[in-house]
């Protein structure tokens, strides 16, 4: 993780910020946030997928650890991850949508692939 964007937040802010993006990304399908947030989002929406694919004890902890709701935890290894079964990254898209129009921030919506 050395790559980290910082968000103008602190680390443990930053950390809670991004677990709760990417449990809404699997609650929900998709989620409209800034385009920043959104390539943060999608690098750990990966791993949890990834770590889902493997699909034994240890990677549902290491997911629990993770993502703030068991049942999103399970949702993620009985039903998103099986869909991923043969493709190699590339779980999730994000599309711009342009300027936010309260402060100009570029917004996007990060989704699943189907």
């Amino acid at each position: 993780m050395a790559h980290n964007r910082k968000l103008g937040r602190t680390s443990a802010h930053r950390n809670l910020m991004l677990r709760n993006l990417v449990t809404s990304l699997f609650k929900n399908g998709r989620i409209e946030t800034t385009d920043i947030k959104a390539k943060e989002t999608k690098r750990l929406a990966e791993k949890m997928i990834t770590l889902a694919k493997r699909g034994d004890l240890h990677a549902r902890r290491q997911v629990l650890a993770f993502i703030t709701e068991e049942t999103v935890v399970k949702n993620l290894f009985d039903e998103i991850a099986p869909k991923y079964e043969d493709r190699n990254g590339g779980y999730t898209r994000i599309m711009k949508l342009g300027p936010r129009r309260g402060d100009a921030a570029e917004m996007a919506i990060i989704e699943l692939v189907e």
